[in-house]
């Protein structure tokens, strides 16, 4: 057991192509899978992606009628904190991702960017701590 505090708040996102969408996290912007359920196909059952003491659930879209939790594709938008946030900015951009709001520094304190991933959600990155 870890005494790294597990988090209290847990994302889940839905994808049509949630393998792409894991390799795209984990290359992009640096989210580990740490659980990955495959189904039939290209299908995945269930994800858990690695940030910090967090994560973000993630699976395949499908037609409901496995009892998943009914979920629109591309309309989320998280935040993600970290400290370096210039060279993440530069690992994202040297992956491709696509840049929707350029790094800067906020009025509010911290310096942060936001980058689309290939399904339309948005992923802010920023060195910002709501207290």
């Amino acid at each position: 057991m870890s005494d790294k505090p597990i988090a209290e708040v847990v994302p889940a996102l839905r994808y049509r192509d949630a393998p792409a969408a894991i390799a795209f996290l984990r290359g992009a912007f640096g989210l580990e899978p740490t659980l990955v359920v495959p189904g039939e196909g290209d299908v995945i059952q269930h994800a858990q992606l690695a940030w910090g003491n967090g994560c973000v659930m993630l699976g395949s879209l499908l037609d409901g009628g496995d009892g998943q939790i009914e979920m629109t594709v591309g309309g989320s938008c998280l935040y993600l904190i970290l400290d370096d946030v210039d060279a993440h900015y530069a690992r994202a951009v040297a992956a491709g991702a696509e840049i929707t709001r350029e790094l800067r520094d906020e009025e509010y304190g911290g310096r942060g960017y936001v980058a689309r991933d290939p399904e339309g959600n948005q992923w802010c990155f920023g060195s910002y701590r709501p207290e």
